[in-house]
């Protein structure tokens, strides 16, 4: 090798160490510059319920997220017409509050089966099961029968009412995910939509907020399991008497369905009907402790699973039975959604209104309602036996010929999936007070039966006795269940909900029985229903490429400078030209 070519050499090699040095400068300088333009915040979000039924899927069918976010792009198309139709959504994640919600526009592109990158809805705070430690036992609004909510409120309720069984109806072939309004999310959402008046949408040349949701695929939930809880009160039976005592049962369904299962408590539906149920336990449990007081009828409460599935659970809690026990229940109340603030309660009834222990049912309530200054209607509704559709609770046992009847403030039948315990029913709607006045229509009503006090001016659970109804007790359990998702297919056996009524009920009653079932019938429910939604707030791709620039320039000037006032001009030449050609001597 020659001395020019060893000298070329010499400089070269720096040359290369230092130019790999300054790619490496430049690489961590665009990655910090990354980090300080993404930043991230972090959001709880609850997935749109996807089920099956009869094999027709519903609801939103996938789980992960990772698209631009945009707020506006509807109300634009709502106004320009065609604007935001020929608009390309499929990698775009609508962040739309329920304040603002175009329901009709949505019910539109819902129907149409547009194409959607992702969609987030913001709640009102007011729908947040976790808003119930704010109201505390010192907020007695609610016990004293005042509305601790606004019209617009309610005004937002029935919205949402709409909104969730337009989206529970409906087959979504993208995520849907429910979040709550707040600090964080408002501040982006002001962002997002002051980058959407430009009418550019975000995508990765423009820049914007990128909304990400890392979720497992569904998958199915083998063998969902429901749980029955029975708890027995005996009453006495006369000396030399062998005849079987008659039973009263007392029932209510504790399980939900909403839009959102790690959102659906139920509060009213049918948690008001639960709370209900324990109480009148805990009541004639103090009156059947002392054998002067124990009435001669036996008293059945059962705590049943699978209500919004044409209460399954139910149907085999009473398949359950032997003939001798089924033949010995005079009649069965059933409690279902009794926790409003109005002033009318319906007794839903099969069989006919003539009929001897119909009228003996309702002419008991209606005679302590009329006390309560409250007013109970009667609803007969024939069951049809070759419809597997089954409305309330009662037509369970109108099917095995039991005598039944549901108390509630539901003038009519839900439709199936409907009233179950969604995104809407939650503390801030149940009026504490109506719940109270509810077990002392239903206790007093069954004590005077019982203790053949029936038509008269007497007051067995009086306010200022022993055997008062508990607002505390009432309120403790409202609060419990309503920040407790109860959708069946979600409660594994040992669910500490499930472990905590069995324990309650033991309290008040004997022989306490759990009985664990399968659901079965058309239902097919999917996982993931919850998870984390990361937002991160990204820069251009041309800024991006402009930053590159700008440091790149910058460090070929700070290079040739080092290299001219540390070797010189001719060095720095030398670097540039190309090197001399070898030529290969031939023989």
């Amino acid at each position: 090798m020659g001395s020019s070519e060893r000298k070329s050499a010499g400089v070269l090699e720096p040359t290369m160490y230092t130019a790999s040095m300054m790619a490496m400068v430049v690489l961590i300088v665009l990655a910090a510059c990354a980090d300080l333009c993404d930043g991230v915040t972090v959001v709880d979000v609850y997935r749109l319920v996807q089920y099956d039924l009869a094999g027709v899927p519903f609801g939103s069918r996938f789980a992960s997220l990772n698209h631009h976010a945009a707020s506006s792009l509807f109300s634009s198309g709502a106004g320009s017409g065609n604007s935001a139709a020929a608009a390309d959504l499929s990698r775009t994640v609508l962040i739309l509050p329920l304040r603002e919600l175009n329901l009709t526009l949505i019910r539109e592109y819902i129907g149409q089966r547009k194409i959607l990158g992702g969609l987030l809805l913001l709640l009102p705070s007011i729908f947040n099961p976790e808003n119930v430690d704010n109201m505390g036992e010192a907020d007695h609004s609610t016990y004293t029968g005042e509305a601790d909510h606004t019209p617009a409120e309610d005004v937002s309720r029935d919205i949402l009412v709409e909104l969730e069984q337009l989206l529970i109806h409906a087959n979504i072939p993208y995520p849907v995910y429910f979040s709550f309004e707040h600090d964080d999310i408002n501040a982006v959402l002001v962002d997002v939509k002051r980058n959407d008046v430009t009418g550019q949408p975000a995508t990765a040349t423009t820049g914007g907020y990128k909304l990400v949701v890392a979720a497992p695929e569904p998958r199915k939930i083998g063998s969902p399991a429901i749980t029955n809880i029975q708890g027995w009160l005996p009453g006495l039976k006369a000396d030399a008497d062998s005849n079987q005592l008659p039973t009263i049962a007392i029932v209510a369904s504790y399980d939900t369905f909403g839009a959102a299962p790690a959102l659906s408590v139920g509060s009213d539906s049918n948690g008001s009907g639960v709370v209900a149920l324990l109480e009148i336990a805990r009541l004639f449990s103090i009156l059947y402790s002392n054998p002067r007081t124990r009435g001669r009828y036996n008293l059945l409460f059962g705590l049943t699973s699978g209500g919004p599935y044409n209460y399954n659970g139910t149907y085999k809690w009473l398949r359950s039975f032997d003939q001798r026990l089924r033949e010995s229940i005079d009649y069965a109340i059933c409690l279902n959604s009794i926790g409003s603030s109005g002033d009318k309660l319906w007794v839903h009834v099969s069989k006919p209104p003539e009929n001897a222990y119909i009228k003996q049912i309702f002419e008991g309530i209606s005679s302590v309602a009329e006390e309560l200054g409250l007013e109970v209607g009667l609803k007969h509704k024939k069951i049809n036996i070759s419809n597997p559709r089954v409305a309330w609770e009662h037509e369970q046992f109108s099917r095995i010929r039991v005598t039944a009847a549901t108390l509630s403030e539901l003038s009519v039948a839900p439709e199936l999936l409907e009233s179950t315990g969604g995104l809407s029913d939650n503390r801030h709607f149940v009026n504490e007070a109506s719940v109270v006045r509810s077990v002392k229509l239903v206790a007093e009503s069954l004590a005077r039966h019982i203790y053949n006090q029936d038509r008269k001016n007497i007051n067995i659970f009086a306010d200022d006795s022993s055997l008062a109804v508990n607002p505390s007790y009432i309120r403790s359990w409202l609060n419990l269940l309503s920040t407790t998702p109860r959708v069946a297919p979600f409660l594994t056996k040992n669910d500490p909900l499930i472990m905590a009524l069995k324990k309650e009920l033991t309290e008040h009653t004997v022989e306490v029985n759990v009985q664990h079932e399968v659901l079965d019938g058309l239902f097919t429910f999917y996982d993931s229903t919850s998870s984390q939604l990361h937002i991160y707030q990204v820069a251009s791709v041309t800024f991006d490429l402009l930053l590159l620039l700008v440091l790149g320039s910058y460090l070929i000037i700070l290079f040739s400078f080092l290299v001219i006032t540390t070797r010189g001009l001719d060095d720095l030449i030398s670097i540039f030209r190309r090197p001399p050609s070898r030529k290969v001597k031939t023989a």
